[in-house]
């Protein structure tokens, strides 16, 4: 068997994109998925984009020790770890910006912590693409 996760994309705009994720766990678990491929998204130019800056995140985990946001670079970066119900605001700072540290793509990765059966999250993700 296999978790059952789900990626709703709710905003995909040249240089804004909004993403919904979701899992209903049966104690899989995820490591290092690549939830967002910035590779396949635009810019504000209408280029391909080549980092992130995160907005906003808003989630709810349960069951699972934490979930864990990172861009994937050699020694990827880390944006939040997230338990329980939340949310991190960055607009009013001018966002979270991916440092771009050496290697990799830049991508968001999740992992899950802890995982049993009926663990689960919901997490939306707000960003803008440079």
């Amino acid at each position: 068997m296999a978790d059952t996760v789900d990626t709703k994309v709710l905003r995909n705009a040249t240089g804004h994109y909004t993403v919904v994720l979701q899992n209903r766990s049966d104690g899989t678990g995820e490591s290092d998925v690549t939830k967002v491929d910035i590779s396949t998204l635009l810019n504000a130019a209408g280029q391909t984009a080549t980092y992130t800056t995160i907005e906003r995140i808003d989630w709810a985990v349960w069951g699972f020790n934490y979930v864990l946001l990172e861009w994937d670079h050699t020694t990827d970066d880390e944006i939040a770890t997230l338990a329980g119900v939340g949310s991190l605001d960055w607009t009013y700072e001018g966002g979270n910006v991916d440092p771009r540290s050496s290697g990799g793509t830049g991508d968001i990765l999740l992992t899950t912590s802890g995982t049993t059966a009926n663990s689960g999250y919901d997490i939306t993700i707000r960003l803008r693409l440079k």
